[in-house]
């Protein structure tokens, strides 16, 4: 009579659910921003889209050491899109995140938070929240440049000639293929802890 209860529970976000989300999600963060630094030079703006993903992949793939439970890559990933919001990224991360997270989610549930194949998988599907960092770009480039004219005309330019409107849907694949490539090379770095996390 008892077990169903506890099974019950045991699929639900405890304190320390919460906690290694939070701890998990400053990291991924604070590389995100050192890394977001480097498109002050406006060839390297896209290039964050190759970069962010691989390196962000390595602390991400550590998370799914820890995130046994439906929600918590979700919440890291709200987090990562509220966090882009209040630095001045505008809103569109915040709901290609929450979309990004679910698909993230399926594929770390369906592979019942185990198999190294669908850690892989999910670390690619959760870093295409960063591509909505870059949709204001195609979709309203003078309201984007209008809050950087500290920027300049220059860069305003340098980096307009670097996205046409084509570069759109490429900066998607991009974040899915380097967060994959991400995923590889943080499961390659982290061997142990996914041994130690029953994770093969």
């Amino acid at each position: 009579m008892n077990a169903n209860p506890v099974q019950k529970n045991s699929k639900r976000l405890t304190g320390k659910d919460l906690i290694n989300v939070g701890i998990y999600s400053a990291i991924y963060f604070v590389l995100i921003m050192a890394l977001a630094m480097l498109g002050y030079i406006p060839v390297m703006m896209p290039l964050l889209c190759v970069i962010g993903p691989i390196i962000g992949g390595i602390p991400f793939m550590l998370f799914l050491t820890k995130a046994k439970k439906f929600g918590m890559i979700l919440i890291m990933s709200i987090i990562m899109g509220i966090m882009m919001a209040l630095t001045g990224m505008g809103l569109y991360a915040l709901p290609v995140a929450v979309l990004s997270a679910l698909l993230a989610e399926l594929v770390w549930k369906r592979a019942e938070y185990s198999k190294a194949g669908g850690s892989i998988l999910a670390c690619g599907f959760f870093n295409i929240w960063m591509w909505g960092n870059f949709i204001p770009l195609f979709t309203n480039p003078e309201g984007y440049f209008s809050t950087r004219t500290e920027f300049g005309a220059n860069y305003e330019a340098a980096l307009t000639a670097l996205l046409p409107a084509w570069m759109c849907p490429v900066l998607l694949v991009c974040c899915f293929v380097c967060g994959l490539i991400g995923g590889l090379i943080g499961r390659a770095l982290l061997k142990k802890h996914f041994a130690k996390a029953g994770i093969a």
